[in-house]
């Protein structure tokens, strides 16, 4: 599988109060449709999928809420391409799909995510790397 386009189709951040207190962060990503994409632009091998999906991540209790909306376009082998269609039928896709597909999205939205958290003074919602006293080398 290959990663042919992703795009964004609604970005939604907003910051509900100004105090934090006993934060707790949420995630929910869902894909909500699979479908075949025919195009005359594309002359390949492969079929396109196109994948549309939403990740949301909250902050409770109600602080903030960053919703990412959008598309994503692979270019699969045929035969994968129909297995896939066939499960998303039976809203049943494999566990390598979903890995490939869900680790897409969070690399892409999560660096989105993180610029706007830190736009609101938002906590970010993964941790980041950081540099401590026993971490640093002393350089001679």
């Amino acid at each position: 599988m290959k990663i042919v386009g992703f795009n964004f189709t609604k970005i939604s951040v907003e910051r509900l109060k100004d105090k934090i207190e006993s934060l707790k962060f949420n995630t929910k990503i869902d894909l909500s449709s699979i479908e075949s994409l025919k195009s005359d632009l594309f002359r390949a091998k492969e079929e396109f999928l196109k994948i549309n999906f939403s990740y949301l991540i909250t902050y409770e209790p109600e602080i903030a809420k960053l919703e990412f909306i959008g598309t994503l376009i692979l270019a699969v082998e045929p035969k994968i391409a129909k297995e896939i269609l066939k499960g998303w039928e039976d809203k049943k896709t494999s566990e390598e799909f979903k890995l490939f597909v869900f680790n897409i999205i969070f690399k892409k939205a999560n660096i989105k995510a993180l610029q706007f958290e830190d736009e609101l003074n938002l906590p970010p919602h993964i941790p980041l790397p950081s540099i401590n006293k026993g971490n640093a080398k002393k350089e001679d």
